[in-house]
């Protein structure tokens, strides 16, 4: 036998906040419904969901905003990173993710290591463009020079 159900939360494979899923007696029973991911079709329970579903729209709303204009002040920045390099201007060490973070903090702009997105450590003097996930939507493109460290 199966049971229909309003989802409260996002189930992966299943569906997202609101929608009307069917699935079996033991799993409704046993999983979604002890753990508050859905509750059963009601006329209430409807009701219920789509205000859930409206304040959910307005705070994804708010933080893609918010995650908009820090992609702009993070493009406003031009980064300059003195290093040490050695013959053929290759650094000692390299640029990683979490140089890149810290940089970008120092600016007073607070993002993690994970949210550069940098396929490999930079190793050679240049400019580079190095994009910063801010959200599933936003990234923000860094500008970043590479320069050698005067003694």
């Amino acid at each position: 036998m199966s049971k229909e159900l309003i989802l409260l939360e996002d189930v992966k494979d299943l569906g997202q906040v609101g929608d009307v899923v069917k699935v079996a007696d033991g799993y409704a029973r046993n999983f979604l419904i002890p753990r508050k991911y859905a509750i059963a079709v009601t006329k209430g329970a409807l009701k219920q969901v789509e205000a859930r579903k409206l304040k959910l729209q307005q705070e994804r709303e708010q933080r893609l905003a918010v995650a908009k204009a820090l992609a702009e002040k993070i493009e406003a920045l031009n980064i300059v990173l003195p290093m040490a390099v050695g013959e053929n201007d290759k650094l000692f060490g390299s640029v990683s993710a979490q140089v890149v973070a810290d940089a970008v903090n120092a600016q007073g702009i607070e993002i993690s290591k994970a949210d550069v997105e940098l396929d490999d450590s930079i190793r050679t003097l240049g400019e580079y463009t190095v994009a910063i996930k801010l959200s599933s939507e936003v990234k923000a493109n860094l500008k970043i020079q590479i320069t050698k460290k005067e003694d």
